[in-house]
């Protein structure tokens, strides 16, 4: 494996997706409360899961980096998923942050102790590229994990998502434009 393919924490292992975790990502985006404020990103069949998992691999082959299968370090069941894809922002290149944890492991601090492993990661990696987390305004769970990752609420670029309006928090972006 590459430098980037694994990340650990104290508690976690991150590791570069592989076919053997398509059953993990179609039972997590198959859940509809992993989903409630994403609804386009529900999976419903195998073959769903299977696409998902080439873009995730096209995006690893691409740039050496995405997103990541999250286990605790001495288990072996998949809690989540947690990563960054370039994507752009107000017409300047970022890193999208994104994180989403089966429910069983919600409310344990996976997803803040995963995406700030990530951003930390991001810096040092990747330092060309700003960070975001696009977030749902009623998405409150979500915001304590951008703010404890280290990203700021950067209302200046707020606007309409695929799902709906998007609150964007951030790292190491200017104030405004």
């Amino acid at each position: 494996m590459s430098g980037h393919e694994e990340l650990t924490t104290s508690r976690l292992s991150l590791r570069r997706p592989s076919a053997r975790d398509l059953d993990a990502v179609l039972a997590i985006h198959r859940d509809p409360a992993t989903c409630v404020h994403n609804p386009s990103d529900v999976l419903t069949s195998r073959a769903e899961a299977e696409e998902r998992y080439a873009r995730w691999d096209a995006g690893w082959q691409a740039c050496g980096y995405g997103y990541w299968t999250v286990r605790e370090r001495d288990a072996s069941p998949v809690l989540g998923f947690c990563g960054v894809k370039p994507v752009e922002l107000a017409g300047r290149p970022i890193l999208n942050l994104f994180y989403r944890f089966a429910p069983a492991a919600w409310g344990r601090g996976f997803a803040t102790e995963a995406a700030t492993a990530v951003v930390g990661w991001s810096v040092s990696a990747v330092p060309g590229l700003s960070l975001i987390a696009r977030v749902r305004p009623e998405n409150l769970p979500s915001q304590h994990v951008a703010l404890r990752a280290g990203l700021r609420r950067a209302e200046h670029l707020d606007g309409p998502g695929y799902d709906g309006y998007d609150w964007i928090y951030a790292g190491n972006l200017p104030e405004s434009r």
